[in-house]
């Protein structure tokens, strides 16, 4: 019964993942690139978007799929993908004039993961 569990789980992240890779291709861009680009790399790409609001809308939507993208991997991958999610988030969050206590919160939850992580 617990083999039957785990690849049925084992499915739902397959397909969690694919669904995740259209959405960086269908908001933000090729998923080829954002999945192995450096934090530079990103702000590098986003820094070619003029309009702020749209930058910010786009950096937004990637923090939350490295979020999300992060329960679907295992270590070292995931805290990669937490640490650059903070990064984005803390960007908007600065540079942003919208007010998300969701964004708030899941920073102060990466933030908590990677500090025990590390200790």
């Amino acid at each position: 019964m617990a083999a039957l569990e785990r690849m049925l789980e084992k499915k739902e992240v397959e397909v969690r993942r694919e669904k995740i890779r259209e959405l960086y291709d269908q908001y933000v861009g090729p998923y080829a690139f954002y999945s192995i680009a450096t934090i530079d790399d990103v702000m590098k790409a986003m820094a070619g978007i003029a309009d702020e609001e749209k930058r910010l809308s786009k950096m937004d939507m990637l923090a939350e799929l490295y979020y999300h993208e992060a329960d679907t991997v295992g270590q070292p991958t995931r805290d990669e993908l937490l640490g650059k999610a903070f990064m984005l988030f803390d960007y908007v969050e600065t540079h942003g004039d919208t007010f998300s206590i969701e964004r708030r919160n899941k920073m102060a939850e990466i933030k908590k993961e990677l500090k025990e992580l590390r200790s």
